[in-house]
């Protein structure tokens, strides 16, 4: 099948994450963010399992068919990228034993999720190196290129080795590197290292830093094609943005910030004091891209 093909220019481009939570995703579309992550997980989920276990929080109008979310991602999104839910599925809320049967229906639905709600995202293979083996992550990666007409990222895990990577490098034209997997391995160094290699080996390749959070690392790798990162929702989550609790913050200055009708339009999905810290989040966020990995807005 033809892939639907997206352009990266001159610089490593910040995918927000986390863009399946829509009130979120609406502070991060009101103040101009134009490339987002967001996880297939929630909705495979659903299909997968009698009992789901992750909450899909839809905007009131997407509240009869909150299936709708990752269209309206993808619609408001210069490139939204759609993760498989893999890494959730292994350790996050339904970890335990995953065995081969299970791995091939989440793979099933996943495509017909896809195929149905995901047209136009790029998309993050089941890697299921981990859990399954190599071999049988290069199953589904060929069966996956074969079943949907999406870009595909194709990811790069240990348990590939330096054999698997030249694999890789040959057959995909996008690849990713897990920053979290090196990081928790102590090794983050070689992220450096493996990045470098791959576009030695490839130049025309695009090269994702799948979890990359740290500025350093994205002026370094400035070379890559995009990076996905959670930190503009850190405040919101811990209740403290550079030191200091969010409920100090001033509603008022605020509003002077970023203007009325933003701050409403987050309002409404959100209380107060979580408005305040996403929005001074994104917006000290979006210059710090910008200073450390260029132009985010084309």
């Amino acid at each position: 099948m033809e892939k639907v093909e997206r352009s990266f220019k001159d610089n490593i481009k910040v995918h927000f994450a986390g863009g399946e939570v829509q009130n979120q995703f609406i502070a991060t579309k009101a103040m101009g963010v134009k490339y987002h992550l967001y996880t297939a997980f929630p909705f495979v989920e659903r299909k997968v399992f009698p009992k789901s276990k992750s909450p899909l929080m839809p905007l009131g109008w997407q509240k009869d068919n909150p299936y709708m979310i990752p269209q309206y991602i993808i619609k408001n999104s210069t490139h939204a990228i759609q993760d498989s839910g893999l890494f959730t599925l292994m350790f996050g809320s339904q970890k335990g034993k995953k065995d081969e049967r299970l791995m091939n229906k989440w793979y099933d639905e996943l495509i017909k999720f896809t195929l149905e709600y995901g047209q136009g995202a790029t998309c993050v293979e089941v890697d299921c190196q981990k859990i399954l083996g190599v071999e049988k992550a290069w199953e589904f990666r060929r069966r996956m290129r074969q079943d949907i007409p999406n870009r595909i990222i194709n990811v790069f895990h240990k348990e590939d080795g330096q054999k698997g990577l030249d694999r890789l490098i040959e057959y995909s034209d996008y690849i990713a590197i897990s920053v979290p997997e090196l990081r928790f391995a102590k090794q983050k160094k070689y992220v450096d290292n493996i990045a470098h290699y791959i576009k030695r080996k490839k130049p025309e390749i695009d090269i994702h830093l799948l979890g990359c959070t740290e500025l350093e690392m994205i002026k370094r790798l400035n070379f890559c094609a995009s990076c996905d990162s959670t930190t503009y929702i850190a405040p919101k989550r811990f209740g403290y943005i550079d030191g200091k609790q969010i409920s100090r913050i001033n509603p008022d200055k605020i509003r002077e910030l970023v203007g009325d009708d933003i701050f409403n339009e987050v309002l409404e999905y959100n209380k107060e004091s979580n408005v305040c810290a996403l929005l001074l989040s994104i917006y000290d966020l979006q210059k710090k891209y910008v200073k450390y990995a260029g132009n985010q807005d084309y």
